[in-house]
């Protein structure tokens, strides 16, 4: 398990490498709109890597965020929203592109890192 300190005086970018140094065939990206399970996040809501994490939420709350390979995308997904106020949305490579794991909320975030490795080279 991996442990990630999450505080207002980060950059998005440095939550979001810190998430790919465990699973290098994912990563995250944060939103201004919440989504559903199962449910695309759309591009004009992403945040950009720059942001600092006090400028996009409103639940002022440090601690530390578990990365667990065990864990569903969408539980992983859900904690975060839950415990920092800020969605996230899992991504995968598939080649030479990211796509949303929408489908594949289900799958425990080892899945998603698997699967990311067998198709970065198609």
């Amino acid at each position: 398990m991996t442990r990630i300190k999450i505080n207002d005086s980060q950059q998005l970018k440095e939550i979001k490498d810190a998430f790919s140094a465990k699973f290098p065939h994912l990563k995250i990206e944060f939103f201004s709109e919440a989504h559903k399970a199962g449910e695309a996040s759309t591009q004009k809501a992403m945040f950009d890597d720059s942001l600092y994490l006090k400028d996009i939420r409103t639940k002022h709350v440090s601690g530390e965020l578990n990365i667990d390979g065990h864990q569903k995308t969408r539980t992983f997904e859900t904690k975060f929203y839950e415990h920092f106020g800020v969605p996230v949305q899992v991504f995968r490579k598939t080649g030479n592109v990211w796509l949303q794991t929408t489908a594949t909320d289900d799958w425990t975030l080892s899945h998603q890192e698997e699967e990311g490795i067998k198709l970065a080279y198609e």
